[in-house]
C-alpha cells in the first residue's frame, strides 16, 4: 500500500535544471575553469553543487579544499536567488496539482534533494504547498549526496519520528521516490523504497533503472501514480 510520495526537487518539481547549469559554468569561469555545456551536462546531473564543483576542480588539477568548495557554493546560491527573485520558480506541468491531490488523500509528502534548503522552501512557499511537505531534506543534512542512500534514510526517519506521527510504522516499501536522474534512483533503490523515474531531464530508456517510469508528471493523477506503484512492487 502506498503512504508515502519522497520528490526530487530539481528537475522533477522544478523546473531549473538549465539555470543551475548556466550558473555552475558561470562560477566556474570565474574560478578560471572554463568548460562548455556538453562537459558538464548531464555528467552532474543529479548530484549536488558541492560535488560538482570538487569534480570540475579536480579534473582541471586545481585544489578543492572544504572552504573553497563552501564559498563557490555560497556564490552559485548567491546567484540562484537573484534570478529566481526577478523570474521566480518555474515548476513542471502537473507537478503542484499532483502534491495537493496526494495531500488531500493523506499521502504522507517529502521532498530529498541535493539543492539547498532555501531554494527548496522559498519554491515550496511561492506555490503555497509547504504546509503540504512533512519532510525536506537538503543538501546541508546530509554528509554524502545522491547515489548515496544518506538523504532518503533520515526522510524516512523523520516521517516516522516527527510530529504528528504515523499510525504505524512506515516502512521503505511503502514510500515512492520520484526521480528524473540516475544517481537519485540509486540512492531509493538502496534505501529499499521503490522508485519512479521521470523523463524531464532523460528520455525513458535512460531511467531503466526505476522500478517504473513516465514521461512526466502532467497529466499524471493520483490514481495513475497509485497504478504505477502497485505494478512496480508486484515487479
Amino acid at each position: 500500500m502506498l503512504r508515502a510520495l519522497l520528490f526530487d526537487f530539481n528537475g522533477v518539481l522544478v523546473n531549473d535544471e538549465p539555470l543551475h547549469q548556466e550558473l555552475l559554468l558561470r562560477v566556474l569561469a570565474e574560478e578560471g575553469v572554463v568548460l562548455a555545456r556538453e562537459d558538464v551536462w548531464p555528467r552532474f546531473l543529479g548530484i549536488s553543487d558541492r560535488e560538482c564543483f570538487a569534480q570540475a576542480l579536480l579534473d582541471a588539477r586545481q585544489a578543492a579544499p572544504a572552504d573553497r568548495l563552501a564559498r563557490l557554493v555560497a556564490r552559485k546560491a548567491s546567484y540562484y536567488q537573484q534570478a529566481v527573485r526577478q523570474r521566480g520558480y518555474a515548476f513542471f506541468a502537473g507537478a503542484i496539482e499532483l502534491v495537493r491531490e496526494a495531500a488531500a488523500a493523506g499521502l504522507l509528502l517529502g521532498v530529498v534533494s541535493g539543492a539547498l534548503r532555501d531554494e527548496i522552501e522559498g519554491a515550496l512557499r511561492q506555490a503555497g504547498g509547504r504546509q503540504l511537505f512533512k519532510v525536506v531534506v537538503s543538501a546541508e543534512d546530509v554528509e554524502e549526496g545522491k547515489p548515496s542512500p544518506q538523504g532518503y534514510h533520515l526522510a524516512l526517519q523523520r516521517l516516522n519520528t516527527q510530529p504528528p506521527l504515523p499510525a504505524r510504522l512506515l516502512h521503505p516499501h511503502e514510500v515512492l521516490a520520484v526521480e528524473d536522474a540516475l544517481p537519485g534512483i540509486l540512492a531509493a533503490r538502496a534505501a529499499g523504497l521503490v522508485t519512479l523515474g521521470v523523463a524531464h531531464s532523460h528520455p525513458l530508456p535512460e531511467l531503466g533503472g526505476a522500478d517504473a517510469v513516465a514521461s512526466g508528471l502532467a497529466g499524471l493523477s493520483l490514481g495513475g501514480l497509485q497504478a504505477l506503484y502497485a505494478e512496480a512492487s508486484r515487479a
